[in-house]
């Protein structure tokens, strides 16, 4: 797979939650390993500090991190913009080093004279906005929800031999609540792309990736959403001015077995990550 790897102009991730019980590191390594991109966005909420606990830190989530930085030391464009579960790090917006910047929204130059302004999106959210805590005590229960639905799928593939089911995807779909929260957070972030004479707007935050055209009074706009890596594992694509949504499960490729060695060709060592992140610094110092 190193030598075939696929080749995409833009790349955009939200929602991975690492330090999270709910988290797919494992398939979100897979994924980024099958791939080239020469611009990276991370739209948010990227690691979880809301829940960051010292007694969970899989290998598989520093390895992520590992291989982010590794793009980084390899000069590759890396954008970070932090949503609301990694919202300490907005105090750091503006920060650069080398291929590496921290900013709370961004507009990339497309092609075609096209623009995409991309932002997390928790500034659409009243919970967030005005009642923090209730948000906190919600993504501690959703983290719970995902750990039962963990063991309900251990349940119904080895026990009873059928497929895979996601409970709180169930749940959101079906209250209606949560489907016009959905609706109105899409509406009012293409609603100020549109405005704002943008071609394309793009979210995370929500966990429900999509792409579609958004029509109003005053013009359209293509909106956009990555998704997460907790119950979609999706992400973004942008590549010869096309954009789609990718889909973990829908990739043939990661169907296969991981090849004998692969993850030790894949990512540096410590050492050698480390030495190229302090020659990068070095360089910009210089």
């Amino acid at each position: 797979m190193k030598n075939n790897k696929r080749k995409v102009d833009i790349l955009v991730l939200s929602d991975i939650h690492l330090g999270t019980y709910g988290c797919r590191a494992k398939e979100l390594l897979r994924y980024l390993r099958s791939i080239k991109p020469k611009t990276v966005v991370l739209n948010g909420d990227i690691i979880d500090i809301w829940q960051f606990s010292k007694r969970y830190w899989p290998k598989s989530h520093m390895k992520v991190v590992r291989l982010l930085m590794s793009w980084i030391g390899k000069g590759k464009k890396v954008y970070y913009i932090p949503g609301n579960h990694d919202e300490m790090l907005r105090r750091f917006a503006g920060f650069k080093m080398s291929s590496f910047s921290i900013v709370n929204k961004l507009v990339l130059d497309l092609q075609e004279n096209k623009k995409a302004w991309i932002f997390h999106g928790d500034v659409f959210d009243v919970t967030m906005q005005h009642s923090k805590w209730l948000a906190k005590l919600g993504a501690i229960g959703y983290d719970t929800l995902i750990l039962i639905n963990s063991m309900a799928n251990f349940i119904s593939e080895k026990v009873f031999k059928k497929g895979k089911l996601s409970l709180s995807k169930k749940i959101k779909n079906s209250v209606k609540t949560a489907v016009k929260f959905i609706n109105n957070f899409e509406q009012t972030s293409a609603g100020i792309g549109i405005m704002n004479h943008y071609d394309y707007v793009v979210c995370g935050h929500i966990h429900h990736p999509e792409m579609r055209l958004v029509l109003n009074d005053h013009g359209s706009i293509v909106y956009l959403n990555s998704g997460d890596w907790i119950e979609n594992l999706s992400a973004l694509e942008y590549t010869d001015g096309t954009w789609r949504i990718y889909r973990f499960a829908e990739d043939e490729a990661m169907k296969n077995p991981v090849p004998d060695g692969e993850e030790e060709e894949a990512e540096p060592s410590n050492t050698e990550l480390f030495d190229n992140l302090v020659q990068e610094f070095n360089l910009l110092k210089t």
